[in-house]
């Protein structure tokens, strides 16, 4: 797989590179191997940079800069879940197809996962200014749109009148993922917590 035209494809043309993805014959772990780790990466290397080396402003504090210590650690824990989120999100796909007449394909529903993150892990180079992340989150706006013509092209075999219901409940987990990512990081790295030690 071409990542670089695969990214150009899904960004800019995503109804025609859906139905190239769907006959693609590749498996779990070539998807994340090839693609979504490398791209994952994106954001996490710009965490790094944001966090450990430009810093950011927190309310009441004032400027406040990681520790290199702290931001390598950030970025090995944000890397990692990113990966596991988008993985326990391709497995829950595949999990609710018979709920909405679909076909169950651990492949495909990986497919959806994975590549609907695309627009989020390419915008996630503006993690390295951290106050620029809210545009990271509309470029999650944009995967979600990417992640219904998933569903529309239908690589789950799903029926029309499914699709939207499928694709909502999907885009709640995957919503409730994000959540978990965010409080579990934050958790971890409160001002003056982990953020001061290393």
């Amino acid at each position: 797989m071409d990542i670089v035209s695969r990214v150009q494809g899904i960004l800019l043309k995503p109804k025609e590179e859906w139905e190239k993805i769907k006959t693609e014959e590749i498996s779990v772990n070539q998807i994340f191997t090839s693609y979504a780790a490398i791209l994952a990466a994106v954001p996490a290397v710009a965490h790094f940079i944001g966090r450990g080396l430009v810093g950011h402003r927190v309310p009441f504090v004032g400027w406040y800069r990681y520790g290199i210590g702290s931001a390598f650690i950030y970025t090995i824990l944000f890397y990692a879940l990113a990966l596991a989120s988008v993985y326990v999100l391709g497995i829950i796909i595949n999990a609710l197809a018979p709920t909405f007449d679909s076909t169950k394909n651990p492949v495909n529903a990986m497919k959806l996962a994975v590549f609907s993150m695309t627009p989020a892990w390419v915008a996630g180079v503006l993690y390295i200014l951290p106050f620029l992340g809210v545009l990271v989150v509309l470029a999650s706006f944009y995967g979600f749109y990417i992640l219904y013509l998933g569903f529309a092209a239908p690589l789950m075999e799903t029926p029309k009148e499914k699709i939207l219901g499928y694709f909502v409940v999907s885009i709640v987990i995957a919503f409730l993922l994000m959540v978990v990512i965010s409080v579990v990081l934050g958790a971890i790295f409160t001002v003056g917590a982990v953020g001061g030690v290393y």
